[in-house]
């Protein structure tokens, strides 16, 4: 009996991966490269190309705890078919678009997806693997990071085959969304006989209330929700301005900067999994203080750092500090709450990584303003890790 709950949750997570490549791949494709020429085409004003860019964000800010809250009353597939309804029909509208801010009310509506879609995923994990949750969380999300690099790639492809046309690659983008959602369809009737906690709307939202109250005061959940949200507010930031620096400063050329970043990205998805079960094995503490340490060594040494194959290695050395992180991260703050209040975790640390992510490159612009330039920008992430590190230790939080 043991072991046929086990492949059945076994099956259900490989389920969940393959649903979370194709979201993840049409969400991505849905902007990267198409966003900026067909923003563009609109005639949308230079001014508030960033409202277009950003208006995905927003609604992970605003939506990700409340949804993932619901989830733990309502059920986490209910929520996760109304997640993957949004990846597979937003796509659709992008074809109906003739003004400019149709573009911002669109890619705000399909924002919604990546907001639910992330923490409930991830609670549910959690529920399923509670001996595994490091390991099957990061595994999931490589799964998604795959979907994530191959999304420009497929996109860039389709836009020069059809001599950009916008058309068709939304019509491949909804084909990756409703994809997702067929998967979850059937993953949904498969596990029909599961039941939710649900009761009336009044008891609901005072569960929710009170569910929010109780992390709001756990120290160790604010603690962890800072370090998620200091490094994503670097990495978000990392994105951008290493490739300026690059760019500005180190002057190569874009095969080599293609190659550095690209690096980045490929020790992330790889290494990020093999972190998760390391902290199954020895704890969270370690990796995310070895993490946060490494990442602030890599960060310090970009900008004295010119050659190539250097900026190669620091890099990968900061994919691999991020990976230790973040591996930890979720779940600890899962193993820091009772069981009914896993999916309003998952969705509390995804809202402080959203915000990080979000104030990141506008903070670092600033700083980028002033006379330290690029020294300023790395060194301001690094002095961020060490306070949010500094305080999670101080904290003592930790489950083993």
């Amino acid at each position: 009996m043991t072991s046929k709950m086990e492949n059945t949750h076994e099956n259900f997570f490989w389920i969940l991966c393959i649903m979370g490549l194709f979201a993840i791949l049409s969400s991505t494709m849905s902007k990267n490269p198409v966003l900026k020429p067909f923003a563009t085409s609109l005639g949308t004003p230079p001014e508030l190309i960033g409202f277009v860019a950003s208006a995905s964000t927003i609604p992970g800010i605003l939506i990700s705890l409340p949804a993932a809250s619901l989830s733990d009353i309502f059920g986490k597939r209910k929520v996760l078919l109304v997640s993957t309804f949004i990846f597979a029909s937003a796509p659709f509208l992008y074809l109906l678009i003739t003004e400019w801010w149709q573009l911002i009310i669109v890619r705000f509506y399909h924002g919604f997806a990546t907001a639910i879609f992330v923490p409930v995923t991830e609670a549910t994990i959690v529920e399923q693997f509670p001996a595994k949750r490091g390991e099957r969380i990061s595994l999931l999300n490589s799964a998604t990071a795959i979907g994530r690099g191959i999304a420009p790639f497929l996109g860039g492809y389709i836009l020069f085959l059809t001599g950009y046309s916008f058309d068709t690659l939304y019509l491949a983008v909804g084909i990756a969304g409703v994809t997702s959602f067929i998967i979850a369809l059937l993953f949904l009737a498969e596990r029909k006989g599961t039941t939710a906690q649900t009761g009336d709307d009044k008891n609901a939202t005072r569960r929710v209330f009170q569910g929010w109250y109780e992390l709001a005061r756990n120290r160790g959940v604010l603690a962890v929700s800072l370090i998620q949200a200091s490094q994503y507010y670097v990495y978000g930031a990392v994105e951008f301005f290493l490739v300026g620096y690059l760019t500005e400063v180190v002057k190569i050329d874009a095969l080599s900067i293609g190659t550095i970043t690209g690096s980045q990205v490929v020790a992330l998805i790889i290494l990020r999994p093999f972190m998760g079960r390391i902290s199954d094995k020895i704890g969270r503490q370690i990796p995310i203080i070895l993490g946060s340490t490494i990442s602030i060594l890599v960060l310090l040494a970009f900008p004295f750092t010119t050659q190539f194959p250097l900026l190669a290695l620091l890099s990968i050395g900061y994919g691999l500090g991020f990976a230790m992180a973040i591996s930890s991260t979720s779940p600890l703050i899962s193993e820091l709450v009772p069981a009914s209040l896993v999916g309003a975790s998952m969705g509390f640390i995804s809202t402080m990584m959203d915000v990080g992510q979000t104030l990141g490159p506008i903070i670092s612009g600033l700083v980028l303003t002033t006379s330290l330039r690029y020294v300023g920008i790395f060194s301001s992430f690094s002095l961020l890790i060490i306070f949010s590190t500094i305080i999670y230790a101080l904290s003592k939080t930790h489950t083993r």
